[in-house]
């Protein structure tokens, strides 16, 4: 196998190694479901397996691998995520069992994705000096297949689609950037994925408008007019998909984000929630409701209480909230300190990875291929003051590289890694503005995909950069050594 082959298909099979040893082999690991599969179960189905499971093991405790195959239903759950669990659950009933369905299957799904995504890099990344690249080749594997990551491949989560899809999106781009002449069929690939990223989740639309215009920046790198044309296009679609992906959510998915943008957010340790409520339009005596969330029992004002269409859901608004921490930005600077907190955290510790059978304690956390997860957790600042500098030097170096560019492809690949923080930051603001404090761990998933691609960037970066000036001073020496050789012949 010549260098170049290995440099690709030597990576890809410790990541498929890795993906065998956390998802496939006893003691598998998975994550147990905290409420949100149903929706994706009865879209696809998919059933409870055992259904006289106590609630503690059901939820929470323990990851479940198999459920039960039962006919299609009309869940009412509009996903990208859906195709991807039927396809899964296709191949499950090709090669396993018509009535029993092993989560396994679909993150097989997942890894083919991931391993696609790895491959189009490591193939497009071929002009940097060898030992970037092997630097490249190890931290795709120890960073993007750490248990923190492929551990969501064993659930019905969909935070998986947005990552794979959010890599392979990302990794057609900057294909496109140093392709000559990139072909319409990658660009094409380019805006499926970016499609089925910003369609995953309602929480990634404003994803699609972002990725939409980066899209833009693609017409300058073929001259002809088909490819104008088409370029435009996509990008419009996109745009488009990303709005109709909001508008379409299900009104309930809507009521439980804004229940909890209000009371587990904007008014949640407030010290005047009434006078919170009062500038939001809402009336004041639901106050009684701050601090809870939409799954807190036994509330003072039940949250499907009729009552509260009139008082609260039917008057409040995104828009309104993101006008009161405009008024209010220490409000908001506070929220955001306490994302922070948890913004270096890939893994929802509060749900078990094991399997009942492993005989292991509720909620247990498996600790297989962990090592990039439990590092950043336990060693970068989880702190607001750390990440808005690392976010501005980020920023500064991508404007000096850009503004050196020497043509249309350099400067795309630069705005590439700048869509890149700019995805990060929506994803970190928006839980905060559109889901208040619940379940930020989880939440913030896609910022942590964000900031360990700048991360990883910025280390290869630097990397390169070392190995240039080592190169130049290899040079001086060695030119400086001609010439003393040449004074001591004469």
């Amino acid at each position: 196998m010549s260098w170049k082959r290995a440099a690709v298909y030597g990576p890809l099979a410790a990541a498929f190694a890795v993906f065998v040893y956390v998802c496939l082999i006893r003691p598998i690991v998975g994550i147990a479901d905290n409420g949100d599969f149903l929706r994706i179960m009865s879209s696809t189905g998919l059933d409870d397996l055992q259904r006289d499971l106590p609630r503690e093991e059901r939820y929470f405790s323990y990851f479940i691998r198999e459920f039960q195959l039962t006919n299609l239903g009309l869940g009412g759950y509009i996903s990208t995520q859906v195709p991807l669990v039927l396809l899964a659950t296709g191949l499950n009933r090709l090669f396993y069992s018509t009535t029993v369905f092993d989560i396994r299957f679909l993150a097989a799904v997942y890894m083919v994705l991931l391993l696609a995504a790895f491959a189009i890099v490591l193939r497009s990344q071929r002009q940097l000096p060898v030992l970037v690249r092997v630097l490249l080749a190890v931290l795709l594997v120890v960073v993007f297949t750490d248990v923190g990551y492929i551990g969501y491949f064993n659930s019905l989560f969909g935070e998986p689609v947005s990552y794979v899809f959010l890599l392979l999106t990302v990794a057609l781009a900057l294909a496109l950037s140093s392709a000559g002449r990139p072909s319409r069929k990658l660009l094409l690939a380019f805006f499926v994925s970016a499609v089925w990223l910003t369609c995953s989740k309602i929480q990634n639309a404003p994803i699609g408008v972002l990725i939409a215009l980066l899209g833009l920046r693609f017409v300058p790198l073929r001259p002809d007019a088909a490819w104008r044309r088409l370029v435009l296009a996509c990008s419009a679609v996109l745009a488009l998909g990303s709005m109709a992906m909001y508008v379409l959510a299900p009104k309930q998915l809507k009521d439980i984000n804004m229940y909890q943008t209000v009371f587990y957010g904007v008014i949640k340790d407030s010290q005047s929630p009434e006078r919170d409520l009062e500038e939001l339009g809402l009336p004041a005596e639901l106050a009684v409701l701050a601090g809870t969330n939409y799954f807190t029992k036994d509330t003072a004002i039940p949250q499907q209480d009729p009552r509260l269409k009139e008082m609260f859901y039917d008057r409040i608004s995104h828009g309104k909230v993101a006008l009161f921490y405009a008024r209010h930005p220490l409000r908001l600077l506070g929220k955001l300190e306490v994302a922070a907190e948890n913004g270096m955290t890939i893994r929802p510790y509060y749900l078990g990875t094991y399997e009942k059978r492993e005989g292991m304690p509720a909620g247990a956390v498996s600790e297989k291929f962990g090592y990039w997860s439990e590092w950043k957790r336990s060693v970068l600042p989880n702190t607001l003051w750390f990440l808005l500098p690392f976010s501005a030097l980020y920023y500064a170096v991508l404007w000096r590289e850009w503004r050196r560019a020497a043509s249309a492809a350099r400067r795309v690949c630069c705005e590439t890694f700048a869509l890149i923080g700019l995805i990060g930051a929506v994803s970190f603001v928006i839980p905060v503005v559109g889901d208040g404090l619940a379940d930020l761990a989880k939440h913030l998933f896609l910022y942590n995909v964000c900031f360990d691609i700048m991360f990883v960037s910025g280390v290869l970066w630097v990397s390169g950069k070392a190995v240039v000036w080592a190169d130049r001073l290899w040079l001086r020496r060695r030119k400086l050594q001609a010439k003393e050789g040449r004074e001591s012949i004469v």
